[in-house]
């Protein structure tokens, strides 16, 4: 027993002199934490609107793989008498109050509107032949199913949905009348988001004027629509819509959407019939369905993350709301690519952002990558 009992203690004694010998990390000293897992990387994208001029309201980004990630700006604006720093909250302008929409005074310079980015945020491509499509960019897209990996893009403004090749050269659908709102089987009034099934069909959000989901075939033949127009209140009122503003569908085929100025999201089944609701979710801007299925949403009143299961289970939350680089204000859509790597398109502020995991992050608070990305190693 005397030799067992010394042997331990010799073991101890080791391996307290073991844990001293360790280089320790000294700890960090300030700071808030403000960027979660990740870390931001800085002075990304290039600024791709030259001298005197900077990124407008981002309405989309869209990360294809790390090296081709795809904006979608409204257009360029002068840059801000008081340029924003470390220590900026609010900058002097609203971005988003400025597009081809807007009130003569406050249209921006009409370029760089949909652009392409490489990892490093230098420019290798922009779509300018297009431009006179484009009023109010709100969403970029790619369908996780589709192989030729064709770009949706979504314009409110234009009261349309665009579908290009993927290098931009062909426009081979457009579904909506360009500039003319309606809310019949041809026409859109402020459409905002799109998702797919696996085999092809897929559905609209539309949107701002319009409070319904339209749902077509592959080949964008109008099948049916549902929705109604009407504040929640107190009520639960399933089916009313007050602002529809992003879609996101689960592996069981249940279509999550976000009734923003309701402050909720409305779960149905393919063909509209109501299952759930979630409610308490402040304005959600956009959210996406990862591979491991959980629903992330970007909130438009906190400006944080927010991690949930499928059944409406809050897991997880970061975010810091600011204009100081990393700060959010109105994250209108995020993607992630193969290699957790965050994109965010800030509306508000006016600025695409990019965040990339931290050393030794927890992968289960890092955004998960989407069924539009190939799974990562980590996934």
């Amino acid at each position: 027993m005397q030799t067992k009992h010394y042997g331990a203690l010799m073991g101890a004694a080791v391996f307290g002199i073991s844990l001293l010998a360790a280089p320790q990390m000294p700890p960090q000293k300030g700071g808030g934490d403000e960027f979660g897992p990740y870390e931001l990387v800085p002075n990304w994208p290039e600024n791709v609107c030259g001298a005197g001029y900077q990124q407008g309201s981002v309405g989309g980004i869209f990360a294809e793989s790390p090296d081709r990630v795809l904006i979608f700006q409204r257009g360029c604006l002068p840059v801000l008498k008081e340029p924003i720093t470390s220590q900026s909250l609010v900058p002097e302008r609203n971005a988003s109050g400025y597009s081809l929409s807007a009130a003569p005074e406050r249209q921006p310079r009409w370029d760089n509107v949909l652009y392409i980015v490489n990892r490093d945020g230098k420019k290798i491509d922009s779509w300018e032949q297009h431009n006179k499509l484009f009023v109010r960019p709100h969403k970029v897209l790619i369908s996780p199913y589709d192989s030729e990996k064709h770009v949706w893009l979504v314009d409110d403004g234009a009261h349309a949905v665009y579908k290009f090749t993927n290098d931009g050269k062909k426009l081979v659908m457009q579904l909506g009348e360009f500039k003319v709102p309606g809310n019949d089987d041809k026409h859109f009034a402020r459409p905002t988001d799109i998702a797919w099934l696996p085999d092809g069909t897929f559905f609209v959000t539309d949107g701002y004027t319009n409070t319904r989901v339209v749902k077509f075939d592959k080949n964008g033949k109008y099948l049916m629509t549902w929705g109604e127009k009407g504040t929640a209140g107190s009520e639960t009122r399933p089916n009313y819509m007050n602002t529809v503003h992003s879609i996101a569908i689960d592996a069981k085929r249940r279509l999550y959407v976000a009734d923003r100025a309701n402050s909720r999201i409305q779960i149905f089944d393919e063909n509209g019939k109501f299952l759930e609701l979630w409610p308490n979710i402040r304005r959600p801007y956009y959210h996406m369905i990862t591979k491991d299925q959980h629903v992330w949403v970007s909130d438009g009143i906190t400006q944080k993350f927010t991690k949930f299961d499928l059944t409406g289970n809050l897991l997880f939350s970061w975010g810091t709301f600011g204009a100081f680089p990393g700060g959010f204000w109105g994250v209108h859509q995020f993607s992630v690519d193969n290699e957790r790597n965050l994109y965010t398109a800030d509306v508000h502020i006016g600025r695409a952002q990019k965040f990339r995991p931290k050393p030794g992050a927890d992968p289960d608070k890092l955004i998960g990558v989407p069924v539009t990305a190939a799974t990562s190693s980590q996934q």
